[in-house]
């Protein structure tokens, strides 16, 4: 992974760490946390500008984003309810209550999800299915994004050579970030399975 990072760097400059932010944005499993330090460390040898960096960076970001936000719409709500209702312990009256929720909190949502791994891109999805208005949505996006990759960016810029100091530290908050959501998924099976009068018996 590093090396073809590297190699994008290389090839296209500063534009190569924004294509690789923005498939990072479609496949999640692509680590930003090593892209930014990296073009952050690229910067500090001087491969690449830093300000070259952090507005590529951020600009892949918004296209990786809007991608997804594009996929959301067009998947729209009918469909997502009906996929919804055939999930099992999932039902229409929970969509209905996440749109609730995205009605009062979207906003927010969109701007600190930006700053959390895995999340930082399915967040658009949702945000595409409840038609954020697209003005609203980029600028939102984009504040979020230039936090998040300026911080790593930087940091990348200031240790030079221990840059992968980065991604240790943040391997350790997208851990946390991770068991937090498993453990919520949980939390909401249990519910659904134990609560009595869903076909448990209770006892006497």
């Amino acid at each position: 992974m590093e090396r073809w990072i590297n190699s994008l760097m290389d090839t296209l400059g500063a534009p190569g760490a924004g294509i690789a932010i923005a498939l990072e944005n479609l496949f999640p499993p692509i680590p930003s946390e090593v892209i930014l330090p990296m073009a952050g460390f690229a910067s500090a040898t001087g491969r690449i500008g830093l300000l070259a960096a952090l507005l590529w960076t951020t600009a892949g970001s918004v296209v990786g984003a809007l991608a997804l936000y594009g996929v959301g719409a067009a998947l729209g709500r009918d469909r997502t309810v009906a996929i919804a209702s055939k999930l099992p312990l999932v039902k229409v009256a929970d969509i209905e209550r996440t749109e609730a929720w995205f009605a009062r909190h979207g906003t927010k949502a969109v701007f600190f999800g930006r700053m959390l791994p895995i999340f930082r891109s399915l967040i658009s999805v949702p945000a595409g299915i409840e038609r954020m208005p697209l003005p609203v949505f980029l600028a939102l996006t984009t504040a979020g994004s230039a936090i998040w990759n300026t911080a790593f960016v930087l940091a990348g810029y200031a240790l030079g050579d221990n840059w992968a100091e980065v991604t240790r530290y943040v391997s350790l908050y997208s851990k946390a970030v991770l068991a937090v959501a498993v453990g919520a998924v949980v939390v909401f099976a249990a519910v659904r399975l134990f609560r009595p009068g869903k076909g448990v018996r209770r006892s006497s």
